[in-house]
């Protein structure tokens, strides 16, 4: 019988606790929610794992080993907020009343308490570890008896030795000779510079260890630009190995039954939880009777249906019977339960395989209650256009906004004022859910944005994630090349005004050299050191040569690290890169895509704009269409408003900016300079997000006053966009909330804040977001609307990309005028304003070539 150790990073889990979970209070005030977001993460994982010893590391403040070995380890690290630190005694409190030993070290850090705990399991075939953290850095403890438990944003990924190989090609123990090459910027551990982690793994896979890429250097395997690095920076490389290698000998337990399990303490935490107002996880865990503690985690079956468990064929037979089916993703089981319910007091519920659930899917649609259809969709061989009854996840989005977390704890928190878990979904539970959101959107008339907006725009979102994107590796590869070279050249220019050589990624080094070794006029110092961020040294570029080099050296650096490397590395064997699409991270109702964010592919600069050539088509006889909305947001500031000037500009087709420019100036149309233009064209972007005169003034380089005027001439020559915006502004205060043109509301909770700031901030929000919102669903609408022409029309295209105004299609050159003609008449006529919706549409055999 293998006896489990469950070894825990406190500090990870408490952070991730803090800003997965908007702040929490208790009626005194105090910040909660990291205290109670942890508390759920270890009682799901204690119930999971049943670990006979436990125990939790945390860091100290005093400095460890590795401060002693090298000054400027984990430099640049941000304060820890108030509202977190007040949280921690709460949580070591937690961890102890849990029956988890809190452990702290002077001279360590949590990491290598973590390391020499999990070691244990090395001395006993029958015990294992399981190490439960959200840093990648306790990887490198994988081991035939101890895996890592990686926490990530919506799920918790177990690495073990096969599943660490299959993503990185290496061995756990070599991970730290990864570590060695590649450093760490959030710990400031140096590396080598210039390698990144695909070079370091090449490498590691090649040679094995650090100590065997250095006996090989003269490899002819080793590229020249690679070796001479490697050369330069051997005692950086051997130091940051040192740095990176976690500790696993930390004079901290004699023996395992110091940390030894044993359950929760129930009459403790039922008084701890009554101080921090926690009443739902007293009913979760049955605390009021304070009579069994034989298992951390009691669920309550208060207001749950009686249970019966069926069989799937079972389940098919009586489906018809029933309004309302429910799909859950158990996590636990890792498979899908099917369940029925009614208003009696059955439940019929059955764990399924894909294979059978993709049938029950197909013929029951319209009556499934689930959470996340797009993942549905991209798990079952299901028609994107299939319709769902009711989607939580996105239901619960459209209904608030601000939530930030769709999970369905946070849903259940939020609409039914109880607490549950991702692994408890059950029939019930959806249909309680269901209700009561359903109820919301009927209440404030925002069915038809989930009805006819995101669920249906989940469907084509899973296509485009499965479709992908393809990239030229190979042309990928060479600009990274280039970009590499070009950091170098940079960097070689920054040594020579400073003087001397020194870590351009440093901040403290790098305000050392301009504000203290240069003398160059700075802010006031904090206690960090000197602010070097972009907005500081933006301002100060015109007239130091230096700071204009550091700028384009960021650039170049993070287009090669953020974009040239990462894309070549993460592109599938057919060269094709595979975004995830969300629908529920913005508050706007905007989307944003991640793994890789494809949204902040660089466009204002020339060598950003690069990066575009090597988006192609799936193959050499297709062909790219790109379309993008003109001028949306002032367009539909114009209809908005009902602005008869603006929206005379657009009828009559007259460049927006330069009308404004003759307007704001007094001039006429064909005397408008560019300079006029410029300017005009700031006022025009920046009047609806509450732009002043002194950050106009920044912005076009002009005095106050002179923005002043800028500013209300533009009010003079649109009246009722002025009366519009303090409108919008009147109405937010009143409602505690703005809607879009479609139903969407945003709620804005700042706008009750006793904070000036981030009562001024509300109002900016409230100003732009029925704009930013509007043109949010005008894009989705567009993007479901094209997506069904084009099936319907049954060509060769597909919609691979949508980046932020703008759609991509991927089509066989035979079908690029029908599929082009499709695009853009689908992307003009989602709605009939008082202003025409146009589009510029484009071709090309790339990206680039497309604008």
């Amino acid at each position: 019988m293998s006896h489990n150790i469950l070894v825990i990073d406190g500090n990870s889990i408490l952070n991730r606790a803090f800003y997965g979970i908007r702040l929490l209070t208790n009626m005194d005030g105090l910040p909660t929610n990291a205290v109670y977001g942890t508390v759920n993460i270890l009682l799901k994982h204690l119930d999971t794992i049943k670990p006979e010893y436990a125990a939790v590391a945390f860091d100290l403040k005093a400095p460890t080993f590795r401060h002693k070995m090298f000054n400027e380890y984990k430099a640049g690290r941000h304060a820890m907020p108030d509202e977190l630190a007040v949280q921690i005694p709460y949580v070591k409190k937690a961890c102890e009343l849990l029956g988890l030993k809190a452990l702290s070290l002077e001279g360590y850090e949590a990491d290598d308490i973590i390391g020499t705990i999990a070691s244990f399991s090395n001395t006993s075939e029958d015990i294992f570890s399981y190490v439960l953290t959200g840093d990648r850095d306790s990887l490198q403890l994988i081991s035939d008896s101890t895996s890592i438990l990686l926490a990530g944003n919506s799920d918790t990924v177990t690495y073990d030795k096969s599943v660490f190989f299959e993503k990185y090609g290496v061995t756990p123990d070599t991970f730290v000779d990864v570590k060695a090459l590649m450093g760490d910027s959030s710990d400031n551990i140096p590396g080598v510079p210039g390698i990144g982690e695909k070079t370091a793994l090449k490498l590691i896979s090649e040679f094995g260890s650090l100590d065997g890429i250095y006996e090989n250097i003269g490899s002819s395997s080793i590229a020249k630009g690679v070796k001479s690095k490697l050369e330069a920076n051997k005692d950086s490389a051997y130091l940051s190995q040192t740095l990176a290698r976690i500790d696993t000998n930390v004079p901290i337990i004699e023996k395992l039954e110091s940390i030894k399990y044993t359950g929760i303490d129930k009459a403790g935490l039922y008084k701890f939880f009554k101080e921090l107002d926690f009443g739902a996880l007293i009913k979760r865990l049955d605390l009021e009777s304070a009579e069994s503690e034989s298992d951390p985690v009691v669920e309550t079956n208060e207001g749950v249906a009686e249970t019966v468990n069926s069989s799937f064929e079972e389940i098919c037979s009586i489906a018809d019977k029933y309004e309302s089916i429910s799909i859950c993703y158990n996590e636990i089981d890792a498979g899908y339960t099917v369940s029925l319910s009614s208003d009696t007091d059955k439940e019929y519920i059955c764990t399924t395989s894909c294979d059978e659930l993709s049938k029950l899917i197909n013929n029951y649609s319209s009556k499934l209650i689930v959470y996340d259809s797009k993942r549905l969709f991209s798990n079952f061989n299901i028609d994107p256009l299939t319709k769902f009854s009711f989607d939580i996840k996105l239901a619960s989005y459209v209904c608030d906004s601000s939530l930030g977390k769709y999970d369905i704890q946070s849903i259940s928190r939020k609409f039914l004022g109880k607490d549950t878990s991702y692994d408890q979904e059950s029939s019930s539970l959806l249909m309680k859910l269901y209700q009561s959101i359903k109820a919301e959107l009927e209440t404030t008339n925002a069915l038809s944005v989930l009805a006819d907006i995101e669920q249906p725009l989940a469907g084509v979102l899973a296509s485009m994630e499965s479709e992908g994107f393809k990239i030229d590796r190979k042309g990928l590869e060479a600009f990274g090349c280039q970009l590499g070279e070009m950091s170098k050249e940079v960097a070689q220019r920054i040594y020579f005004a400073a003087g001397r050589e020194f870590n351009i990624n440093s901040p403290k080094q790098l305000g050392e050299i301009l504000f203290v070794e240069l003398g160059i006029p700075s802010s006031k110092k904090t206690k960090s050191g000197y602010s070097t961020s972009a907005e500081i040294l933006e301002k100060l570029a015109p007239y130091y040569p230096i700071v204009s080099d550091i700028l384009d050296y960021r650039q170049i650096v993070k287009l090669k690290s953020t974009y040239t490397d990462a894309l070549a590395s993460i592109a599938d064997d057919n060269d094709l890169v595979h975004t995830s699409f969300n629908q529920t991270v913005t508050a706007t109702g905007r989307l944003s895509s991640t793994e890789p964010n494809l949204q902040n592919i660089p466009i204002r600069t020339a060598l950003g704009r690069e990066l575009r050539k090597y988006f192609i088509p799936s193959s050499s006889d297709r062909v790219l269409i790109d379309a993008d909305y003109s001028q949306i947001e002032l367009r539909l500031l114009a209809h908005i408003a009902d602005d008869e000037n603006m929206i005379s500009a657009f009828t009559s087709g007259v460049d927006i900016h330069t009308m404004t420019a003759s307007q704001v100036f007094g001039v006429d149309v064909e005397n408008v300079t560019p300079e006029m233009r410029k300017r005009a064209k700031a006022v025009n972007f920046g009047i609806v997000y509450g732009i002043g005169d002194f950050s106009l003034a920044q912005d076009i380089g002009v005095s106050k006053r002179e923005a002043a005027e800028y500013i209300n001439g533009y009010k003079a020559s649109y009246p009722s966009i002025d009366k519009y915006l303090k409108n919008v502004i009147a109405s937010a205060h009143d409602n505690g909330y703005v809607t879009t043109e479609f139903g969407r509301r945003r709620y804005i909770p700042e706008l009750v804040s006793g904070n000036a700031m981030l009562k001024k901030f509300g109002e900016r929000v409230a100003m732009n977001s029925p704009i930013q919102g509007t043109a949010a669903d005008i894009i989705k609408i567009a993007m479901i609307n094209t997506y069904k022409k084009l099936r319907e029309a049954n060509i060769d295209a597909k919609l691979v990309l949508q980046v932020h105004d703008e759609l991509i299609i991927d089509a066989h050159s035979s079908c690029k005028e029908l599929a082009l003609n499709i695009l853009k008449a689908e992307m003009e006529s989602v709605a009939d304003f008082k202003v025409p919706l146009t589009s510029e549409v484009s071709t090309g055999k790339n990206w680039f070539e497309c604008k």
